[in-house]
């Protein structure tokens, strides 16, 4: 599994996913997406990774936005708007069991 973190600059959001640890999410793979550059995702903890074209692939429309993605299966396991990492640990961990 994939899960795959659209963020924005200025996002409160989005904060914990770029400067956090994300322990909470030690158990699904995790990038973390931007349609556009900012000065602050190079002081960022996590790489964030500027795609506009990732994120309309996935219909993704604006961020804070996830999409866990079952790579296995070919297809999207559940998606939702991001507040926290602990939050989307507890929206996809139905489907990281298995």
């Amino acid at each position: 599994m994939t899960l795959i973190v659209a963020v924005k600059p200025n996002c409160d959001g989005c904060r914990d996913f770029i400067d956090g640890e994300l322990e909470e999410l030690n158990d699904v793979d995790v990038v973390i997406v931007s349609a556009t550059a900012a000065d602050e995702w190079r002081n960022a903890r996590q790489r964030v990774i500027v795609s506009p074209e990732t994120l309309m692939e996935l219909d993704i429309r604006s961020a804070p936005f996830y999409v866990l993605i079952d790579a296995a299966r070919q297809r999207v396991a559940t998606e939702g708007v991001v507040f926290a990492p602990a939050q989307v640990k507890t929206e996809i961990a139905s489907f990281l069991e298995s």
